[in-house]
């Protein structure tokens, strides 16, 4: 079933919904929490999280990807359970030292200045499309689905530091690129 099939049942209100969106984005979206959890119970309880956050979000939203719009409700579910179960630990986690390399590249304007989420979005989007394939894609395996260094490195055949130092470029681009533009201070 395609996308907009499965979101005009979620408007219909239909159970089925939930059937059709677990048997086309079931793996993918445990995948995702898996990857950040690295427990197979947490991660399936994301995942059933994920899809009364669907319910719950479809109506009145009509996602333009759905793909992306249930990859970020399990990631950010994901990464809240984390948090939760790791605040004593805040800080020593790959995810967090992942978020926070992002957090300081992207420090925004106060929030009474701050631009839209929707806005923001875009501008890493058109971030993205500027870098170079290699860096796009060590880019957002770092900072969107939380690898470390070392899967990135092994993943595609290059040293871990090259990989750092990529991020690295990428991030100091990002703040350059969002100051260019007025997003930061």
């Amino acid at each position: 079933m395609d996308d907009n099939s499965i979101i005009e049942l979620f408007f219909a209100r239909s159970e089925q919904a939930l059937e059709e969106t677990a048997d086309k984005y079931g793996n993918y979206c445990y995948k995702i929490a898996y990857h950040i959890l690295e427990n197979h119970d947490d991660s399936k309880e994301c995942v059933n999280d994920t899809y009364l956050h669907v319910w719950n979000a479809i109506p009145p939203n009509r996602p333009t990807c759905f793909r992306a719009f249930i990859g970020r409700i399990t990631r950010n579910l994901a990464i809240g359970k984390y948090r939760a179960k790791h605040t004593q630990k805040r800080g020593g986690g790959s995810i967090e030292v992942a978020l926070d390399e992002l957090r300081d590249a992207a420090s925004c304007l106060p929030p009474d200045e701050a631009v839209s989420d929707k806005e923001l979005v875009q501008l890493i989007d058109a971030f993205l499309e500027d870098l170079a394939p290699e860096a796009r894609k060590i880019f957002v395996r770092r900072y969107w689905y939380l690898s470390s260094v070392k899967e990135i490195a092994a993943d595609y055949g290059v040293s871990e530091s090259k990989v750092k130092m990529s991020l690295l470029r990428s991030r100091n681009a990002l703040k350059l690129y969002m100051e260019k533009e007025g997003v930061l201070l």
